[in-house]
């Protein structure tokens, strides 16, 4: 199988590596997250570079690009920890394109393509952990369409965005709705979280919401494992950076007059730490290529990509702590954050013991059919 990359997808790696090294600087991420963790400028520049249409359908204002440039992106994003949640961009066009009427589709995909238009995914509730079939949220027919009441937790960018989806039960089953943020009944506390970006908790009171699919689950299903796929790339890139920024500083620091490069059995560790990398490289390739395969490959692909990253996020950003020493730690420097960021990805869209439980599941239910 090829796994080159094609001319315009090494075209658009390139242009938002520079934007990442020149225009996302720490020292811009760090006011980024002392301002509260998301910059509409910054989401701004993202829509400029065409990244927020990229696989926005060519009808509705969009590039119409697939699944491995999103990946090529998200790795790039990656290196510099960029704050704004594209990822977001990512799962409302797939959702919309796949599952939104004509109508739906034409008054949102263009905003959403120009970066006009912020739309996030608003799944997790307190009670639900990682099971997205678990749902308390409640939706009934109004006269304006329909009324929601939920609480929403961990709302990426959550008192930022301009809508959301949002699952809830309709006629005892799971359907998926569009709620603006300026609707009547809709408000949002928000916060920083561990990693510097923003999230909120969000509270719908019988507020009013545009059906996008009465079957909901499995457009949640496609929701999270989109944005499962664009986790996988993102996380890449910062593992990468990661490993880069160890063996930059093994490289200077010295211990007993030589650089601790030359210790044998930190070279050891260094290899292993770049092991884990390609493999969740891997992995990652594999998860944005599944993501057009049935619903059922296509989940259990998610989850044993899922399974490899979380424990390469692990691997890698405790290896990275520890070759530092305690400047590891310290918020002033870059590391700290590239583990903080590695410990909050392994948990987003569920963390490894979630997958590993849905691996082990899908494999004896596969197990039970050819039995």
């Amino acid at each position: 199988m090829d796994f080159d990359f094609s001319d315009d997808q090494q075209s658009l790696r390139d242009a938002v590596r520079r934007w990442v090294d020149k225009g996302y600087t720490f020292e811009r991420r760090r006011s980024i997250v002392v301002a509260g963790g998301f910059d509409r400028a910054a989401y701004g520049e993202l829509a400029e570079l065409g990244l927020t249409a990229l696989t926005v359908p060519e009808a509705h204002d969009g590039l119409g690009q697939g699944a491995v440039d999103a990946m090529v992106v998200m790795e790039e994003l990656g290196r510099g920890m960029v704050l704004e949640p594209l990822a977001h961009a990512l799962i409302a066009s797939s959702v919309l394109t796949q599952y939104a009427s004509a109508e739906l589709q034409a008054a949102w995909l263009p905003r959403l393509a120009s970066g006009q238009a912020l739309v996030v995914l608003a799944q997790q509730e307190r009670k639900a952990l990682y099971a997205l079939e678990k749902c308390e949220a409640k939706a009934a027919p109004a006269q304006s369409g329909y009324a929601l009441t939920a609480t929403k937790s961990i709302v990426p960018a959550g008192d930022q965005a301009d809508a959301y989806l949002v699952p809830a039960q309709l006629d005892g089953h799971i359907a998926l709705f569009l709620v603006e943020r300026s609707a009547s009944g809709v408000s949002a506390q928000g916060y920083v979280t561990q990693d510097g970006s923003r999230a909120a908790e969000v509270q719908f009171a019988n507020a009013p919401a545009i059906l996008v699919s009465k079957d909901g689950l499995a457009a949640l299903e496609l929701a999270v494992d989109t944005g499962i796929a664009a986790l996988c790339a993102e996380a890449v890139g910062v593992m990468d950076q990661a490993v880069a920024l160890t063996v930059d500083y093994m490289n200077q620091r010295k211990q007993f007059g030589v650089t601790i490069a030359s210790f044998q059995a930190l070279r050891h560790r260094v290899a292993d730490m770049k092991m884990q990398l390609e493999l969740a490289r891997s992995m990652s390739y594999y998860a944005s290529l599944k993501l057009a395969a049935p619903a059922g490959e296509r989940r259990t692909a998610m989850a044993r990509a899922k399974v490899q990253l979380g424990q390469s996020m692990r691997y890698v950003g405790q290896q990275m702590v520890q070759l530092h020493g305690g400047i590891g730690v310290t918020d002033e420097y870059i590391g700290s954050h590239y583990f903080k960021k590695l410990t909050q990805m392994e948990m987003t869209f569920g963390d490894t013991l979630h997958h590993l439980g849905e691996v082990s599941s899908r494999m004896q239910d596969t197990a039970g059919v050819f039995a």
